[in-house]
């Protein structure tokens, strides 16, 4: 279940707010007149977050090459990679 806190739980706690955001790596909703207004998380959260998107990223361009037969066999690939180091 989600955190939700008002801006003014914010501005009145903020520290018992960052030490919920490190302590339990989740992001707390921020409600503004009450409704939603804001996602609060520590950097280390937000960073995680941001390296599984790109990892997604990743994913879906080796998938995307897979659906376009963007492909080659593996032994080409590591005859590859092996004589682009010895160069």
């Amino acid at each position: 279940m989600p955190t939700i806190k008002s801006s003014a739980e914010l501005r009145n706690n903020y520290n018992e707010i960052s030490r919920f955001c490190h302590n339990y790596s989740e992001p707390v909703f921020i409600t503004k007149n009450g409704k939603g207004d804001l996602a609060v998380m520590s950097i280390e959260a937000y960073e995680e977050m941001n390296n599984l998107f790109e990892l997604y990223g990743l994913i879906k361009e080796g998938m995307d090459d897979i659906a376009n037969s963007n492909t080659r066999r593996f032994s080409e690939a590591i005859s590859s990679i092996r004589s682009s180091r010895n160069r």
